[in-house]
C-alpha cells in the first residue's frame, strides 16, 4: 500500500464534501496518449491525503487522452456516435483511477451513466449518497450518458445532485484568465469572478452549461492547476489556489 507523503494531518479542509473533474489529459503526463503510471500515482495519494481529512469526494473523469467526441468530423463518425466512443474512454480512465485509488487503501465505487453491470454500478442518487456517507471514494464515468454534453457539464450535474460543497476543476493553467496565458503573456489572472462573468467573456475555461448549471444551482467552482506540486490536496485546505468562481465574484 503506498502511503501519501509532505501532508499535515492537522490541515483543515474548507469542504466537508467535493467534486474533482480530472481530464483524460491531466492523467496522460508528460505523454502524448494514453494513461502516465507516475500520474496518476500521485493524483491518487493526494486524493488519499483529502480523504484522511474526512473529506467525502466525488470525481468526474474525462477521456480526451483516448478519444474525445469532436474527433468524430475528421473520422467522418457521426457526432452521437463519436460521443458515446468519448464516453467508453471515460471508463477506460475510471477504471485505472479505481485501481489506483485502491492501491492506496481507499475503498472506491465505479459509477457508470452508461449500463455496463460487469465493471460499474448505474447511476442511483440515494445509493451514491450512501456511498459518500461510508467515506467511500466515488468515481462517475460514462459523462452524462448523453451525446452532445461535456464531462464538465456531467462534473457540475454530479455534483448538483450529490449536494457537493464546491466543483473543483484541475486544469494545466493556474485559474481563471482575462485570455490564455499559454497564447499571451498579459493574460491577467482572476482570483474571483462570477458566473455571469465567465459567461459574458466568453471565458474557456469549462463548458458554458457547466457554468450555467452551477450558477442556476448556487454550486461554486474552483479552478486550480494540477501541474503545481500537491495543487489538489492544498485546493482543499486554501482559499488562495486558483480561481474561485461565483455568485459574487
Amino acid at each position: 500500500m503506498r502511503s501519501a507523503k509532505n501532508f499535515k494531518m492537522d490541515d483543515i479542509p474548507q469542504y466537508k464534501r467535493i467534486v474533482l473533474k480530472l481530464s483524460g489529459e491531466a492523467l496522460k503526463g508528460d505523454s502524448s496518449f494514453g494513461i502516465s503510471e507516475d500520474t496518476i500515482n500521485s493524483i491518487s495519494n493526494q486524493i488519499k491525503s483529502v480523504h484522511d481529512l474526512g473529506v467525502q469526494i466525488a470525481i468526474v473523469t474525462g477521456g480526451g487522452n483516448f478519444f474525445r467526441g469532436g474527433r468524430g468530423d475528421n473520422l467522418g463518425i457521426d457526432r452521437t456516435s463519436a460521443d458515446y466512443m468519448g464516453m467508453l474512454a471515460t471508463m477506460i480512465n475510471g477504471i485505472a483511477l479505481q485501481a489506483a485509488l485502491e492501491k492506496t487503501g481507499l475503498i472506491t465505487r465505479l459509477i457508470s451513466a452508461l449500463e455496463i453491470k460487469s465493471i460499474a454500478e448505474p447511476f442511483i442518487q440515494r445509493r451514491v449518497m450512501r456511498h459518500l456517507e461510508k467515506n467511500r471514494v466515488v468515481i462517475f464515468s460514462a459523462g452524462t450518458g448523453s451525446p452532445f454534453f461535456s464531462t464538465d457539464t456531467a462534473a457540475a450535474l454530479r455534483a448538483i445532485e450529490i449536494k457537493a460543497d464546491i466543483l473543483l476543476k484541475a486544469t494545466m493553467v493556474d485559474g481563471v484568465f482575462t485570455h490564455d496565458p499559454n497564447k499571451n503573456s498579459d493574460a491577467v489572472k482572476f482570483d474571483t469572478i462570477s458566473y455571469s462573468e465567465v459567461l459574458a467573456k466568453e471565458l474557456k475555461v469549462l463548458d458554458s452549461t457547466a457554468v450555467s448549471l452551477c450558477k442556476e444551482n448556487g454550486l461554486n467552482i474552483k479552478i486550480f492547476n494540477l501541474n503545481k506540486k500537491n495543487n489538489i490536496y492544498n485546493s482543499v485546505i486554501k482559499k488562495d489556489i486558483g480561481t474561485l468562481i461565483s455568485k459574487g465574484g
